[in-house]
């Protein structure tokens, strides 16, 4: 049984879509109806997410996804199509009515139950005689106050202890290996997934335990464990502690490396720290921060690997309109260290002095050469010449050129001179590119997804056509002969089907009324589709005439090859058992 439609169709007019993707994206750019920012779904410097307050849809031109504000909050918060109704209900105030097959959202909410209970269990082991290991690493850290705060625990040295606290609670053994707590056994059963190691558990922004990390107490690999995957968990999506993080009152969140650096940084008084969980930051963990700040300030680690990872994050925040700086951590391998020996003081005048994004890099490149040498001076020049022509600001660049000028002892003429130079080759390079996107329409006619790629171009732009004009003047199909089955694209097919069985009915032909019965990747096709107003109503008539007609020609044309394969193949056939019989 579906949502019922009435409710479907208030949810979304209690949810306008401006409203709600405002909440994840700075909308700022207006062109026409539409209203562009930055796509939260991939990394792009350029606007390309559109949103249509009108015709309640969003639509990114340059990864594809798109649809109503139900598909939105599936892709932005990871959930399924009913967990998402049910997020949005919440936040209209609208109770969701019960229908009865849910699958997912009853495992959802068993699982967090699950994490919550894994949760206190470790919390009471690290609090218990028996978590005398945990207990003496927490004292050995100096993070004695940090345990209730972030709900700190020990995962005993057991192949069983959690398992048998949660079997006896009523989980069962395929919900703990779902979740990610424990693993199974090739002869059956299962074990703990996290043994003998401090255990953090990974809170969302809701309050929700969704999975969990832990560090080993000694030494050995890996440093941190941490959940797989699982329905209510993505590593790349998350981000730990940004639950408490974003109350921060600093104006600024501190990007650490490790669990264990968060943790420390919040006993000194820096209640913005935030990790990414186990690997470097993500463009999905870059753009959740963004959310949350318009300040990010990296406090890596001072080694190589720290540098490295700093860099890609540079390249991950630089896009999403945000202040980027790095810290500079002088005489100690990471802040924690800092912090024992200089105090929290020092630490603080060190965010107050770091550097922003652009003279970091600088700086990295400057490490890179021997400026006492000529050619040193020159590699330096090329090298930085090309960080600032890529600088969109033309202040940033006269600034910072005349900066690298000075490193290098040349004119500022100079390096403008080269920062010009690059800017040419990169108007250059783009030209080009464009010209090659230009000179392949029949691949920009296809949809994102490969699953949904057209065999058949000239028809499917024409399915394409119909399919927006069903969707704007739904009443002029009602007597339309035409059936999806004539559609060469079965996506396109059923999208029609569909919508002119809907108007046929007299109901509601809209983004809202369709989500539930189409895939994410469909409904981000229609949304492309309808995000166009290609023909007026004046000339509709004419359109959905010429548009059936290319559609019927193609499928004929399409028949007659198909008669001809089959009787090329009748007469291959007969000369083979002709030749076998000697004939």
């Amino acid at each position: 049984m579906a949502f019922p439609e009435a409710f479907l169709e208030e949810l979304s007019a209690r949810n306008d879509i401006v409203d709600v993707v405002s909440g994840y994206v700075r909308l700022t750019k207006r062109s026409g109806a539409n209203q562009f920012g930055l796509c939260p779904f991939h990394s792009e410097k350029t606007p390309s997410f559109s949103v249509n307050p009108e015709r309640q849809i969003f639509h990114c031109f340059g990864c594809g996804k798109g649809g109503g504000v139900i598909q939105f909050i599936m892709d932005i918060e990871n959930l399924s199509y009913p967990d998402a109704v049910g997020f949005l209900a919440r936040r209209a105030g609208l109770e969701v009515p019960d229908d009865g097959r849910d699958v997912n959202r009853g495992r959802r909410a068993r699982m967090l139950e699950l994490n919550r209970e894994a949760a206190r269990y470790f919390y009471r082991e690290l609090i218990a005689p028996t978590g005398a290991a945990g207990q003496a690493y927490v004292a050995r850290r100096g993070i004695v106050s940090m345990v209730k705060p972030f709900g700190l625990g020990y995962a005993p040295d057991r192949w069983d202890g959690l398992l048998e606290a949660m079997t006896a609670k009523g989980y069962t053994v395929p919900e703990l290996i779902d979740a990610g707590l424990c693993r199974a056994r090739n002869n059956g059963g299962a074990y703990d997934y996290f043994r003998n190691r401090l255990m953090f558990p990974v809170i969302d922004v809701r309050g929700s335990v969704i999975g969990f990390s832990g560090r080993i107490l000694g030494d050995g690999e890996p440093k941190y464990l941490n959940s797989p995957d699982t329905l209510v968990y993505s590593k790349s999506k998350s981000v730990f502690a940004l639950n408490l993080a974003k109350k921060s009152k600093s104006g600024y969140i501190l990007l650490a490396e490790g669990n264990i650096d968060v943790v420390s940084l919040h006993q000194a008084g820096f209640d913005s720290a935030v990790a990414s969980l186990g690997t470097s930051l993500t463009a999905d963990q870059a753009r959740l921060l963004a959310r949350y700040t318009s300040q990010i300030v990296i406090a890596y680690d001072a080694d190589a690997a720290g540098q490295k990872a700093a860099q890609r994050a540079i390249t991950l925040l630089q896009p999403l309109e945000i202040g980027v700086r790095v810290l500079t951590i002088p005489d100690a391998k990471d802040p924690d260290e800092f912090i024992q020996t200089k105090g929290a003081e020092a630490f603080r005048t060190l965010i107050e002095r770091s550097g922003n994004q652009i003279e970091y890099r600088l700086s990295q490149i400057e490490n890179g050469f021997d400026l006492k040498t000529d050619e040193g001076r020159v590699g330096y020049l090329k090298e930085a010449s090309r960080l600032i022509a890529s600088l969109p600001s033309s202040v940033d660049r006269e600034v910072y050129g005349m900066r690298a000028a000075e490193r290098a002892g040349v004119s500022a003429e100079a390096v403008r001179g080269e920062v010009d130079r690059a800017r040419n080759r990169f108007a250059s390079n783009a030209k080009k590119q464009r010209e090659r996107e230009a000179s392949a329409p029949l691949r920009a006619a296809q949809p994102q997804a490969r699953e949904l790629r057209f065999e058949n171009v000239r028809s499917a732009v024409a399915e394409k056509g119909l399919v927006n004009l069903l969707y704007r003047f739904p009443e002029r199909f009602t007597d339309a002969a035409l059936s999806g089955s004539d559609f060469s694209s079965p996506a396109l097919g059923r999208l029609y089907d569909a919508m002119k069985t809907r108007a046929r009915e007299g109901q509601a032909v809209s983004v809202a009324a369709l989500g539930e019965s189409f895939t994410q990747e469909e409904m981000a096709l229609l949304a492309d589709i309808i995000s166009r107003d290609e023909t007026t109503p004046v000339a509709a008539d004419a359109a959905i005439r010429d548009y059936i007609r290319v559609i019927q020609e193609e499928k004929n044309k399409a028949a007659r090859q198909e008669d001809m394969n089959a009787y090329a193949a009748s007469l291959k056939q007969r000369k083979g058992y002709g030749d076998k019989h000697g004939s």
